[in-house]
């Protein structure tokens, strides 16, 4: 984020029925069913999705999953999300496609361990996490927020206390900072999908709410109702796939930190934990949200690369933004004596073979909760001990 002091920061969510969180979720559907059968599946799943048409395609190495079984959770994925409309539904009327097929031999070869050779990283790149203490997920304000607000509304869509909207939606917060610190709420923007049913005026009264639930009082102080935008094009009946064609991994920056923090570029969804674009952003986060936990920096940016086939990551870089270089070297050292960074450690450390990748889809992978069953387990804040001088 910017070294100015006073400026205003914006960050975007989009909600589960957004064409490409649909297909994110199906993609991790897919990753979820195979880690059930083999805890060291390997899958590599993209997924497609358009008016009345789902497209599974990628790699995969474990149990033998019957094609139909697959769709009938494709279906029922998108059942839950909320969709049975003309041109998208979990009903018959969308013809779905499963293209999976083995995974390569040459990348299998790179990736497994064997003789003296350790468990080698599924690709290179490179992978940034990132923590700051201005929610108390130690997430960045705008895009918490940003996704408070979508999570709110499909909590109560779901349940039938808002009616006439549909499940595709996007909200986009706008804060002010002030020396560097979220001071108060610009603008908001909240544009969702409803039925032919309601008008503007009357999507504006039923999504006013949730601007007032999702933000705290004293961020909302004297907000301007004129920048409290819905609907900005005006109508909004046709939405999902059917108005626009989803991708899996194409919200990556709604997937992190909202902008705030730089991004890899890798995307998580639909890959197993041996891919690093996903394991080792998540260890990244893991990090970086013990060290800012401990109170030992305001702010902490860690970046890891990987070489495919190789263990270790070949660079470790922290950033604390406070130009203090022996605090930064004690981090570092921290680091490289209490956590395994391999994809094997992490894997061990955050204990990732499960099933568990189904909901990271929407909402974002960070500034969760961790969950029994082992879900988000790269948000504990159980290693601020490692970082206390």
């Amino acid at each position: 984020m910017s070294n100015l002091k006073n400026f205003l920061f914006t960050s975007e969510s989009v909600s589960e029925g957004h064409p490409d969180k649909v297909s994110d979720r199906i993609s991790d559907m897919v990753v979820d069913s195979y880690l059930s059968g083999d805890p060291f599946s390997r899958v590599a799943c993209e997924t497609l999705t358009t008016t009345n048409k789902v497209v599974l395609a990628g790699e995969v190495r474990g149990p033998e999953i019957k094609k139909n079984d697959l769709i009938e959770k494709v279906r029922h994925c998108i059942k839950d999300i909320g969709y049975d409309q003309d041109g998208f539904t979990w009903k018959e009327a969308t013809k779905i496609e499963s293209h999976l097929h083995s995974q390569s031999a040459d990348i299998a070869m790179g990736v497994d361990s064997s003789g003296n050779k350790d468990e080698g990283a599924g690709d290179q790149g490179i992978m940034f996490g990132y923590a700051c203490n201005e929610t108390e997920e130690l997430m960045p304000a705008p895009i918490h927020y940003s996704h408070k607000i979508l999570r709110l509304m499909a909590n109560d869509r779901k349940s039938g206390k808002l009616k006439n909207i549909e499940p595709d939606s996007k909200s986009q917060v706008t804060f002010e900072y002030v020396n560097g610190k979220p001071t108060k709420v610009k603008s908001v923007v909240i544009s969702s999908q409803h039925s032919a049913d309601v008008n503007q005026t009357q999507v504006r009264e039923l999504l006013r709410p949730y601007l007032i639930n999702s933000i705290p009082k004293i961020f909302l102080d004297g907000f301007n109702e004129d920048e409290f935008y819905v609907n900005p094009t005006g109508n909004f009946v046709i939405g999902g796939p059917d108005g626009d064609c989803g991708l899996t991994g194409r919200k990556i920056i709604v997937d992190t930190y909202g902008g705030a923090a730089p991004h890899g570029g890798g995307a998580f969804s639909g890959k197993d934990p041996t891919k690093v674009d996903r394991s080792a952003a998540y260890a990244a986060r893991y990090i970086a949200k013990n060290v800012v936990a401990s109170k030992i920096s305001d702010k902490c940016l860690i970046q890891l690369a990987y070489a495919i086939g190789v263990s270790k990551p070949l660079s470790i870089y922290i950033d604390l933004f406070d130009n203090d270089v022996e605090k930064n070297k004690f981090v570092v050292e921290k680091i490289n004596d209490n956590f395994d960074l391999s994809p094997r450690g992490i894997r061990e450390m955050l204990n990732l073979n499960k099933p568990i990748y189904e909901k990271t889809a929407a909402y974002g992978h960070f500034g969760r909760s961790p969950e029994e069953n082992g879900s988000f387990s790269w948000e504990k804040t159980d290693k601020i001990k490692a970082f206390l001088k």
